[in-house]
């Protein structure tokens, strides 16, 4: 051993019981922070606008009540509600799956759950086969009929049957056309207010109604 090894400071047992603690705090930290609501921003050129903490719970803790037990749940274009299913915060989540469908690639970060889904191309779901989900919620990214029009087919496309949709109330008599819709008493809210009044619609009996 050299003179250098000997003058060399050892850290304690209870110190490094500490550091260890610290660590493995801080990995978990950054594992909870990715699903962080806002934790990829706000693409105002992609018309993107995350649903309030508060909002992303409860539609989050909707899709856990109504995908039942290791139910499969579908976010599409509604990645707000996909990071609250994972940060574990939703009595229930880790007893169901969830995918999140989304045109901007920074959500592949979320690896295998990221789906890439571009609403022109509806049906364009090769990673998904049809009906292969317990519920399926949908936040159209365009308030036109042109859009619905094409995120309604994919819906149709994933859905074993119960589905949520969240857009502009102007949309209501679309969404009883295209999905035989209803509009919910529930008031979805954004981070950022919005000049349109924004709207939930279920096509299945639900405490949201």
């Amino acid at each position: 051993m050299s003179d250098s090894d000997e003058d060399a400071p050892a850290l304690s047992a209870h110190t490094l019981a500490a550091l260890q603690d610290f660590y493995r705090d801080t990995s978990s930290s950054s594992a909870s922070d990715q699903f962080t609501v806002g934790a990829v921003g706000e693409d105002w050129s992609l018309s993107q606008f995350w649903y309030s903490d508060e909002t992303a719970a409860q539609l989050a803790e909707e899709a856990v009540r109504e995908a039942g037990e290791g139910g499969r749940i579908a976010c599409v274009s509604a990645p707000s509600v996909y990071q609250k299913l994972k940060q574990g915060s939703v009595s229930g989540s880790d007893r169901v799956s969830a995918v999140v469908l989304e045109y901007d690639r920074r959500f592949s970060t979320y690896g295998e759950d990221f789906l890439f889904y571009d609403y022109n191309e509806p049906l364009a779901l090769s990673n998904a086969p049809p009906q292969s989900f317990d519920f399926v919620i949908a936040d159209p990214p365009y308030l036109s009929e042109e859009c619905l029009t094409k995120v309604a087919q994919t819906v149709k496309y994933l859905s074993k049957g119960k589905m949520l949709l969240c857009t502009g109330a102007i949309m209501e008599k679309v969404a009883k056309e295209l999905l035989d819709m209803k509009m919910c008493s529930f008031l979805p809210k954004h981070n950022k207010n919005l000049s349109n009044e924004f709207r939930c619609f279920v096509n299945y009996p639900s405490r949201l109604l």
